[in-house]
């Protein structure tokens, strides 16, 4: 009899601890449970701790809570101003309501995937190159706000969006690299233009200083030959005043005067050689210079009116010239 009662309350003890067994579930702090009893949502989110079910008739589903970073694959696309890029970007949520995460949608981290990229495509086509590479923080909050719109049915709060990359293609690098250094060499242009600017207005301020105080333009004359002779080189410095060079200049011309006398010496001197060398054919000493002409070796000689009939001029054509 004890025997039997002592059998008895030991296959109560395994059955017990069978069961223990298959109804104890535990939950953890960052998970929440949702308890399905024959394919129906029953009672409350089960919290973290020891939870126990009915074996066979109840299914305890968990759900994570934690901050899930999901990445969005990357999206080619055309920006406003058609320019051809590929972006990517990265996506945190997290799950606030269980129920909800497992009961309205399938997949919620698909879902959540899908949707970040037809919202980041949809971006890229509103936006400009421009605002893709310098204004990302207001495509994030458009992102994140696109995204989180249609997730909040299901339970997903959306936290954070990030475009991580813009992907640019070859030609377009180059011409933004071109685009670059010109907009600097520009700068540079400007900045070297107002340092000449404003060292030409302390320079003027300075010349006009000196010009009022000769003696201090002697002082920095003095400090430039001393600058020139701390280098330790054979260099002689000779300040010669400006003046002095212009008065050299002018002393090496001939005056006015000086070539007037030396062209009436050149006269002179050709009105030498022309009484030198003689009288020239066809001058006479007592009368007219008479113009000859002649088709060979014999002259021709004009016909002079005596006062009779008109005659014609013969041309010799020979050694001696004939005369009308």
């Amino acid at each position: 009899m004890v025997a039997d009662l002592l059998v008895a309350v030991a296959a109560a003890g395994s059955a017990g601890v069978v069961y223990l067994a298959a109804a104890a579930r535990v939950v953890k702090q960052y998970e929440r449970g949702v308890l399905f009893r024959l394919g129906r949502v029953s009672g409350d989110v089960r919290t973290p701790g020891l939870n126990l079910i009915i074996p066979f008739v109840d299914r305890l589903q968990k759900v994570n809570l934690q901050i899930v970073t999901l990445p969005v694959p990357a999206q080619e696309g055309i920006t406003r101003d058609n320019v051809t890029v590929r972006v990517d970007a990265v996506v945190y949520f997290r799950v606030v309501d269980a129920a909800s995460a497992l009961v309205k949608v399938e997949d919620y981290k698909f879902a959540v995937s899908q949707m970040a990229q037809t919202s980041l495509r949809s971006i890229i086509g509103k936006s400009d190159l421009d605002d893709l590479l310098s204004d990302r923080e207001k495509l994030n909050q458009g992102l994140e706000l696109m995204i989180d719109s249609p997730a909040v049915g299901w339970g997903i709060q959306v936290d954070r969006v990030e475009i991580k990359d813009v992907s640019l293609p070859d030609t377009m690098k180059r011409s933004m690299a071109r685009q670059a250094e010109a907009d600097r060499e520009r700068r540079a242009r400007i900045i070297n233009a107002d340092a000449e600017l404003q060292a030409s207005k302390k320079l003027a301020e300075a010349a006009q200083q000196m010009a009022e105080t000769p003696t201090a333009l002697q002082l920095r004359l003095l400090q430039t030959v001393m600058a020139v002779a701390a280098e330790k080189n054979s260099t002689l410095v000779l300040p010669i005043p400006v003046e002095l060079l212009h008065f050299l200049e002018r002393g090496g011309r001939p005056s006015p005067p000086d070539r007037d006398r030396g062209q009436d010496r050149d006269g002179d001197r050709d009105r030498d050689q022309e009484q030198d060398r003689g009288p020239s054919p066809g001058h006479t000493d007592g009368g007219p210079q008479l113009p000859v002409t002649g088709t060979g070796s014999a002259p021709q000689v004009p016909v002079i009116d005596t006062g009779g009939p008109p005659r014609t001029p013969v041309t010799g054509t020979g050694s001696t010239p004939r005369v009308p």
